[in-house]
């Protein structure tokens, strides 16, 4: 078997499907397939796009570092609040002229 991946067009071919339906059909399969119109996120969800862990995930929103809103008994984490708190933890990258100066 080879280890060189077919073109989509060869395996919807070889499935009697056209291209766009097999690439429909993976998109819905896919286990994490995320929502990007969600406006609030579970907590798995939020972790999941920061690439943390749920507890990790819980210690931010415990310590206010990420807000969250309550709906009725649910947790729910703003998805823009990610974004948010991502941007302000990004630092312009320095230059090194000015530390060789």
């Amino acid at each position: 078997m080879s280890a060189t991946p077919l073109p989509i067009s060869l395996l919807a071919d070889a499935l009697g499907v056209s291209p766009q339906a097999l690439l429909d059909l993976i998109r819905a399969s896919a286990p994490d397939a995320s929502d990007p119109t969600l406006v609030a996120l579970t907590v798995e969800e939020a972790a999941r796009r920061l690439g943390v862990g749920r507890t990790t995930m819980y210690a931010l929103l415990a310590s206010g570092e990420i807000p969250s809103v309550t709906i009725g008994r649910l947790c729910r984490i703003p998805a823009e609040a990610l974004n948010e708190y991502v941007a302000a933890r990004t630092q312009p990258a320095r230059s090194t002229v000015a530390l060789a100066a």
